[in-house]
Formats: C-alpha cells, structure tokens, sequence
C-alpha cells in the first residue's frame, strides 16, 4: 500500500526540547508523541527530520519503541507530503504576511 510521507522534527515536536541544545544528549520523548506517531504512522510514511546527528537521534527512537513506525532518519528536506515542525510558517502566496509572520514569530514553549 503506498503511503504519503510526512517528516517529523524532532527538537520541540516529538521531544520536551525548550531551547537548551546539547549536541550529545537528546531529551524526554513529549508526552504524547508515542501515540501521536503510531497512529500517523497507519496511514502515512514517517521520516524523522532533524539537524541533529542522526546515529544519536536513531538511538532516540530505539529507547523510544518508535522503530516501529519511523521509517527513517534524515537530515535532508526529502520529496514529502507534509512537514510537522515547531520552528516553521506556511507560506500561503502572500509575501506581505508572510513578512509579518517572519518578524512575529516565536517558537511555542517561550
């Protein structure tokens, strides 16, 4: 069955990231986001997208169970259906808004 991907962030999305960046560590699973991506993952191809290094983030979703459903690790924006990210702004044609939203913007755990 063909499945539409989504790329998942990981920082601020599936994890209780809130700014602090330590490269060798990598917090909490968010409270949930397990769910939240096993049930995506019945419809949808999940692709993990992160800047992170991705042998650490693939040891993330291993201590997570969510090998099951994450398909992939990938630090590069691939062909996909959608993108869930915190740090992001849809850009719906308009450029005036979309400088507005640029200049508002604030990620949502501050």
């Amino acid at each position: 069955m063909y499945k539409k991907t989504i790329l998942i962030d990981l920082d601020g999305v599936l994890n209780t990231y809130s700014g602090k960046y330590d490269e060798n560590y990598i917090p909490p699973i968010k409270e949930g986001a397990y769910d939240f991506v096993k049930e995506l993952s019945q419809n949808y191809k999940i692709i993990l997208f992160t800047s992170r290094n991705l042998l650490l983030a693939s040891k993330w979703i291993m201590q997570n169970n969510l090998e099951t459903y994450i398909e992939n690790v990938t630090n590069v924006k691939e062909p996909c259906y959608l993108i869930i990210d915190d740090r992001c702004i849809n850009f719906n044609g308009n450029y005036n808004k979309l400088r507005e939203e640029v200049t508002a913007f604030d990620v949502w755990y501050k």
